[in-house]
């Protein structure tokens, strides 16, 4: 359990598909979690966190499949943080949840 996520959320957006080479599918989604709470003083807070989901191989085939925009689903992989540069040359950093397995929650 050293790096481990686990999030139950709705697609935000349909999925981003990329076909690779020698057939490997990457799938991008994010996906939304909502939070309730309320302050002492009674009023009800809601928050709402995206989180930017990427999945390989057959989860990325399950998600090119059956995922679409609103669907609720389960997902657990692990966070990762990277970098890049974008095309003006600043550099850029992400946080992601790479996706192991995913189960679908609404019909």
């Amino acid at each position: 359990m050293k790096n481990r996520v686990q999030l139950i959320g709705h697609v935000g957006q349909e999925p981003e598909i990329k076909n690779l080479e020698e057939g490997k599918k990457l799938a991008n989604i994010s996906v939304a979690t909502n939070e309730v709470y309320y302050r002492e003083n009674g009023d009800k807070v809601e928050q709402t966190q995206w989180h930017r989901v990427t999945a390989w191989g057959k989860t990325a085939e399950i998600i090119e499949r059956f995922v679409t925009k609103g669907k609720e689903i389960a997902i657990e992989g692990k966070l990762i943080h990277r970098s890049y540069e974008d095309k003006n040359g600043e550099k850029r950093f992400i946080t992601e949840v790479v996706a192991n397995e995913i189960l679908l929650l609404s019909k």
